[in-house]
């Protein structure tokens, strides 16, 4: 193992900010044209600098093959000096420094008919966003299942684009879940976790993805394992 600081990692790159826009209330989209070719995995991070020393990762939920820029999914975090600059400076045609690629939470291709349990929460759709539209974009034939939990029903974003992959892939669900009760039916009532499991008791020899709430992805991990899912088939990106 190597551990580096953020400011002493080997490539740095300047994109350019291509669009900005709120995705809710919270989570700012972020599209950034990197200024060279740039390789990457949907699901997989960078390091977005503020400045030489100040920087945080964020998930791509961006697919190189579909997506013309990365794609950044930011929480607006009070006090976060990374977030609450992006949120309250940044604009369209400015240009930043981020890094190369990196992480391990992406869609490899083969087993094909392997099934997928995707579980997030908040900000954490962003790299399972990407790693749905690359399964599918490489013909996955399996089932594709998608938790998403918030509190509320405010927290939830790109829902719209989500039901549209649902309607056109027969493979693919879309299961917003929230723990405040609502009485709303569009939306299953619970922690996420526990509604996935509900509806999944059974994981063997499932794929499995977790990203968002670090509380959430190791309780999910050790629930996802005891449930039959191999140790080698469990992606995690906690933040």
């Amino acid at each position: 193992m190597e551990i580096v600081l953020a400011k002493n990692a080997a490539t740095r790159i300047a994109a350019r900010v291509a669009a900005i826009e709120y995705l809710n209330a919270e989570i700012l989209g972020i599209r950034l044209k990197p200024a060279q070719d740039f390789n990457y995995r949907a699901g997989q991070f960078i390091s977005l600098f503020k400045d030489e020393d100040t920087s945080r990762c964020y998930s791509l939920a961006s697919v190189p093959s579909l997506d013309d820029e990365l794609f950044l999914n930011v929480r607006k975090i009070p006090g976060g000096l990374v977030s609450g600059w992006l949120s309250s400076e940044l604009k369209a045609g400015d240009t930043l420094t981020i890094s190369e690629a990196t992480g391990d939470c992406f869609y490899v291709t083969g087993k094909a008919d392997q099934d997928i349990l995707l579980i997030g929460t908040g900000s954490g759709l962003a790299p399972l966003y990407g790693i749905v539209r690359d399964a599918l974009l490489n013909g996955h034939a399996g089932r594709i299942r998608l938790y998403h939990g918030n509190y509320n029903a405010a927290g939830f974003y790109l829902a719209e684009e989500l039901r549209r992959i649902e309607r056109t892939h027969p493979n693919f669900s879309y299961i917003p879940c929230v723990s405040e009760a609502n009485g709303n039916d569009s939306y299953a009532q619970g922690m996420v976790l526990d509604i996935a499991l509900r509806d999944n008791p059974d994981l063997t020899g499932w794929r499995v993805f977790l990203c968002g709430n670090p509380n959430m992805v190791t309780a999910a991990k050790r629930e996802a394992y005891l449930s039959g899912a191999a140790i080698k088939d469990i992606y995690a990106d906690p933040f």
